[in-house]
């Protein structure tokens, strides 16, 4: 249970509101039957626009046609279990519960952070997660718990814990200290639409210079939020979970020694793998380890060896495994506390599925997108305008790479006929694409970041989650923003290798 000191103002009346929403579960279900309803009225009236991508039609599908229902029907069974998040959440537990269960993290954490001073303890949580998409989505998972059980362990409230690393692993996800796997498909999708005008091409590093300062600014625009806001609204936590805080004992010191050499001999083994330039980790066409290699494919199986080898060698320490099937026991523990997320899971999928078969999301960006490519602006106004219609559309369309799909082929033409540089135009959808992540429940990883809540205080609904996080999304898109209009009015430095605000 959380104490909140702050319950008045907008937040508190976000919160009120918020928590009358029902179930995400009903939430969700009652969302399917609105856009059943939608797609009927929208299709007796013919709603429909042209996107300028490919010049063809966009028409809103009626679910509730002989078309639709057969759908909804015959997809349901994969529509739950090719919720993307489903199978990654389910990974990583094993894992992180693994890792949790023989005590790993309890000693870990007594060892390395109770010492710590907290100003530092925000910031490296807020560092580490902005640079967790390195690793993808797995950040949005093991970000937030663990920072949670940070938070219990310095004796502060686990929620701000939770909420500071859903903000730097969502709201800060495209920022980072090294290039990722998000950089090389974005400059992908870029440098096709650059091939409509015969704009140049990019490289994957074309924003790493100001992504690395994005990185530093946001960590600490996040720390701030957090210790200025988010803490003192929450205030202490009375909850039922427990933490020692009693000194590493002899054994676990061993644990962790254990642990600590197996971390290495995995990592040696993974680095090993990936030097020969024929390694089977590198891109078999161009030898790459981070753009379409089996490297990054691989990363979520890798993180969840990691945990397990890690555990396995600290639980053989300690006594909690004595014998192989003790293993499976101990996933079997963890998985068991995510039936309620496996159940939220099958209804996320069923609307996911309905909401982009009836075409609801791309027709609304695409109108939104044709109305601001017409609508004259330029220079910081038109960047402006183009970072909130970014961040709009963020609210309705889920993956990063599809929205940029939709919008590159629209606005890098445009604004390098305006005179600006496609890597410009691809830095400041990065910042709309990212700050509204944590603010929509149609993000697919928002109801897991409730459960996660819900862990620590059963009486948090959606009103809960969003008055937590709208700080962190309206700060973030205001800072990241004034951050791109400083750096095209007064710095004269490339955006990164290649990449220029000017052609």
């Amino acid at each position: 249970m959380t104490e909140k000191q702050k319950t008045g103002g907008f937040l508190g009346w976000v919160e009120r509101v918020g928590n009358k929403i029902p179930h995400p579960f009903i939430l969700f279900l009652s969302l399917m039957v609105i856009i059943a309803i939608i797609s009927f009225v929208a299709s007796l009236m013919g709603a429909q626009t042209i996107n300028p991508t490919n010049g063809e039609e966009v028409i809103i599908k009626n679910i509730l046609s002989g078309e639709g229902i057969t759908f909804a029907l015959t997809t349901t069974v994969k529509n739950f279990t090719g919720f993307a998040p489903l199978g990654l959440v389910l990974t990583m537990t094993l894992g992180i519960g693994m890792a949790e269960d023989v005590g790993l993290m309890s000693a870990f954490m007594r060892k390395t952070i109770l010492g710590v001073p907290d100003k530092f303890v925000v910031f490296t949580i807020m560092l580490i997660g902005i640079c967790g998409n390195i690793a993808s989505d797995a950040a949005i998972i093991i970000v937030p718990t663990l920072a949670a059980m940070i938070y219990l362990y310095i004796g502060k409230n686990p929620i701000a814990g939770i909420a500071i690393g859903y903000a730097s692993t969502t709201a800060g996800f495209s920022a980072n200290l090294f290039p990722a796997g998000t950089d090389a498909l974005l400059a992908g999708i870029t440098n096709e639409a650059s091939a409509i005008v015969g704009a140049p091409n990019i490289e994957l590093t074309a924003n790493w210079w100001i992504m690395i300062v994005s990185t530093f600014v946001l960590a600490i625009t996040g720390t701030i939020v957090n210790n200025k806001i988010i803490e003192p609204r929450l205030g202490k936590y009375h909850g039922s979970h427990e933490v020692s805080r009693e000194k590493v004992s002899e054994l676990e010191s061993k644990g962790l020694k254990n642990a600590g050499i197996a971390l290495l001999v995995y990592i040696a083994i993974i680095v090993a793998a990936c030097i020969p330039q024929s390694s089977f980790f590198r891109n078999a066409e161009t030898g790459s380890l981070l753009t379409g290699s089996p490297l990054m494919a691989s990363i979520i199986p890798l993180i969840l060896l990691l945990f397990i080898t890690v555990a396995i060698a600290y639980g053989k320490a300690v006594g909690e495994i004595k014998k192989a099937a003790d293993v499976p026991k101990i996933m079997q523990g963890a998985i068991e506390k995510m039936a309620s997320f496996i159940v939220l899971a099958f209804i996320i999928g069923q609307f996911i599925a309905w909401f982009n078969w009836t075409n609801m999301g791309l027709f609304l960006a695409v109108t939104f997108a044709n109305a601001l490519s017409s609508a004259g602006f330029t220079g910081i106004p038109l960047f402006v305008m183009y970072v909130l219609l970014c961040t709009f559309v963020n609210l309705f369309i889920g993956s990063g790479s599809a929205k940029w799909a939709l919008l590159a082929p629209i606005f890098v033409p445009m604004m390098f006929l305006l005179g600006y540089h496609p890597a410009w135009t691809q830095f400041l959808y990065r910042v709309g694409d990212s700050c509204t992540n944590v603010i929509t429940p149609l993000f697919p990883y928002f109801p897991i970041i409730l459960s996660f809540i819900n862990d620590y205080d059963e009486e948090a609904g959606t009103g809960t989650l969003l008055s937590i996080m709208i700080p962190y999304a309206v700060i973030f898109l205001i800072v990241w923003t004034l951050l791109a209009i400083v750096w095209y009015l007064f710095i004269p430095l490339p955006l990164g290798t290649g990449g220029f605000i000017h052609i």
